[in-house]
């Protein structure tokens, strides 16, 4: 499989960072891509960003000049990052975002669209109860049965100051948030998982969900334990087996899995053995990025191809 390079978003003066990106085919064909675009001179993940977004009409080949969509004022908040765009049953389109206020409170937020993003709703919480729930770019998941499902690593604060990276506490529990109202209301699934490892620092973070058949749901988790972990659910998120060691060989980052068609799937994710230059620019070991296929609904990968070497 060949790759290219179609569009570059190099860091500069005053955009010190842009990340966390998803894309969305409107009705016309357009291609929407939005993103989280730090600005000022701080690129760290509390550090001030908006909501951008770019547009191709030439079916990814090619994009246009980025605009700001949300900024951190309209919800008073620190930033707003790692963005979903996200089809929904009832035709409209739902962008959902997390809204910082600090380690204390960083939670997943939905505007919806019914003008093929034209305009959007104000924003509504999608998770009931404060916490530091962190829920990476493009991992909203809707069902077979329209049930929406969000994964969600969720961090302790450790003390009172809540602009203080000291109170962050690194190791995540996997936490699911379901709505079955079309977005319009969120609650907290029966199940969670715990990684019950006395010697990792990172628990189970950045979580995704795929749906491998009909209410059979697999859950993958980052971890410092050298692989991906991996949990199941068979009744469409409300509970799940115990998180597991998988064969994908990782570091500390974060992998994606999306369906291709009824019996593809892909999934993209840096692999082990770490590359030579692992510390080189402070890539924390993610060089390669690799993809590999499965074309037994997920039962095994064995097409890989590389991605950027």
């Amino acid at each position: 499989m060949r790759t290219k390079v179609v569009k570059e978003l190099p860091p500069g003066k005053g955009n010190p960072r842009n990340s966390e990106g998803s894309f969305l085919k409107l009705e016309d064909g357009t291609i929407l891509f939005a993103y989280s675009k730090y600005i000022g001179d701080n690129h760290r993940d509390d550090a001030y960003a908006a909501v951008a977004c770019l547009y191709s009409h030439d079916n990814g080949e090619s994009f246009g000049n980025e605009k700001i969509l949300f900024s951190p004022e309209e919800h008073k908040a620190k930033n707003l990052m790692s963005q979903t765009l996200l089809r929904l049953p009832d035709k409209s389109i739902a962008l959902f975002y997390m809204v910082r206020y600090g380690f204390h409170d960083l939670r997943l937020h939905i505007r919806k669209s019914f003008d093929e993003g034209v305009t959007f709703k104000e924003a509504t919480c999608c998770i009931p109860y404060p916490g530091y729930y962190v829920t990476n770019n493009d991992r909203v998941v809707v069902l077979s049965n329209n049930r929406l499902i969000i994964p969600a690593a969720y961090h302790r604060c450790l003390h009172s100051d809540y602009d203080d990276w000291t109170s962050f506490d690194g190791k995540g529990m996997t936490r699911f948030f379901i709505s079955d109202d079309y977005g319009e209301t969120f609650r907290e699934s029966r199940g969670y998982g715990v990684l019950n490892s006395g010697t990792s620092k990172t628990g189970l973070q950045e979580p995704g969900v795929i749906e491998i058949e009909d209410g059979h749901l697999l859950c993958y988790c980052r971890t410092d334990q050298g692989c991906q972990y991996l949990s199941h659910s068979y009744d469409f998120g409300e509970s799940w087996t115990s998180f597991n060691q998988s064969l994908f060989f990782a570091p500390t980052s974060p992998m994606s899995m999306k369906r291709i068609d009824s019996k593809t799937i892909i999934s993209v994710y840096n692999p082990l053995p770490i590359s030579p230059i692992v510390n080189e620019g402070g890539s924390w070991g993610r060089t390669p990025l690799i993809g590999a296929l499965s074309n037994d609904n997920g039962s095994s990968f064995t097409k890989f191809f590389m991605i950027e070497d």
